[in-house]
């Protein structure tokens, strides 16, 4: 069986020299997402550009790394996002218990993306592992904020899931969804925040760090929010990264307000993530705060899920009034995730909800995509499998 390095060696290898069109390996999956969809100018305009080079595309931003097949925020999850032509590298940003930040979705999720709770550090977790028992699921709580940056770095980062009928520790680390993979192992890279920038500078793409809500009461043994969003800012400056290369995120809007107060530089370009559960992408009322009022702010980028973007019009996908607004009030949008929650033709998760009815199956994907970047007009679409956000940008000419 071939090494974890020798895994790593080989994307380090591809990925060594400047990026070219050249070195940008799609594999199958876009051909394929072509090949599913129905008759029209569209896909005959994508089969065109089957087999074509690919250029590298900020259109194209890799979520978490490429997770639908590699462990998320890795670095052979990033090398791979790179190799199918990602422009923008996703490092979700948390910290450890000595104040350390790194690249983690949630500050309580080691317990599903990594190997913790089959080391000694499981006795360092705010819950340790309790299995399934009658209708009571198997449970955890790991957090960074429970280990310091030297024993996070001990871990090994593993597809996301835990298995809840899980009576054992062994069986609650295989619980990734059937539409991900395990082909690449169990034993993915961690990161810290700096080391994911030192990475991302040296492939030559650009940055967009999100920094992630704490679960835990801040301030954290003095550590303030202001100053968790200041350390984030400070790491880029350290490491000599230009502001215009940096897409600063938060769900949390004061966030973003504080970027644009103290690091203005940084906040003009700063997105605030639109994750509203309530959110009625057809009825302004409940836009709160408008966009009027988050351009005065000095918002200039949003980015909702994929489903307030977008509505069914007698059958046909098109923009909603959600995104019209954002339009005129003159605010860029960004939007997530695509591939994210499984095969379209399940529903696709949360990120599909308002058009599941038009969806037949994943020949639909490419023409989500197509609305998405023609009609409303996103700067970018996250995506778990940057291959397929990079043919369609590169395809039609996108930057």
């Amino acid at each position: 069986m071939r090494s974890l390095f020798s895994i790593s060696t080989l994307f380090t290898c591809l990925l060594a020299a400047p990026a070219v069109a050249g070195e940008i390996d799609l594999g199958p999956r876009p051909a394929w997402l072509v090949s599913q969809m129905a008759d029209s100018p569209l896909k005959e305009k994508l089969k065109s550009c089957l087999g074509q080079p690919v250029k590298r595309t900020q259109f194209s931003i890799s979520h978490r790394g490429a997770p639908l097949q590699f462990p998320e925020h890795t670095e052979e999850g990033y090398r791979a996002a790179v190799l199918m032509g990602a422009g923008i590298l996703e490092c979700d940003v948390t910290f450890t218990s000595d104040k350390e930040l790194v690249c983690r979705h949630s500050q309580n999720d080691l317990h599903t993306t990594t190997n913790i709770l089959a080391t000694d550090l499981a006795a360092k977790c705010t819950a340790g592992f309790t299995p399934a028992k009658g209708d009571d699921p198997a449970s955890a709580d790991c957090r960074t904020s429970d280990i310091t940056l030297s024993e996070y770095k001990s871990l090994q980062g593993k597809m996301d899931g835990g298995n809840k009928k899980a009576r054992t520790v062994a069986d609650y680390l295989q619980g990734t969804a059937p539409w991900r993979t395990e082909l690449y192992g169990q034993h993915g890279t961690l990161m810290s925040h700096r080391e994911a920038i030192a990475l991302f500078k040296d492939l030559g793409v650009k940055f967009t760090p999100e920094l992630k809500a704490p679960k835990v009461d801040m301030p954290f043994e003095g550590f303030t929010q202001a100053e968790y969003a200041q350390k984030m800012i400070d790491d880029y400056k350290a490491a000599g990264i230009p502001p215009e290369a940096v897409y600063a995120q938060s769900f949390n809007l004061d966030d973003i307000r504080y970027w644009i107060e103290n690091e203005p530089e940084f906040g003009k370009q700063a997105i605030f993530l639109d994750g509203r559960r309530d959110l009625d992408p057809m009825d302004p009322a409940t836009f709160s705060p408008s966009m009027e009022e988050l351009k005065t702010m000095g918002v200039n980028t949003i980015a909702p899920p994929l489903f307030a973007l977008v509505t069914l019009e007698e059958g046909r996908i098109v923009p909603s009034a959600y995104a019209r607004a954002a339009r005129e009030a003159g605010l860029n949008l960004i939007t997530w995730t695509l591939e994210r929650s499984g095969p379209l033709s399940s529903g696709g998760g949360w990120y599909y909800q308002s058009i599941t009815d038009a969806i037949d199956g994943d020949g639909k994907m490419l023409e989500v995509v197509d609305v998405l970047a023609k009609d409303v007009g996103v700067k970018g679409i996250f995506s778990d499998w940057p291959a397929t956000t990079s043919f369609y940008a590169s395809c039609m000419g996108l930057e």
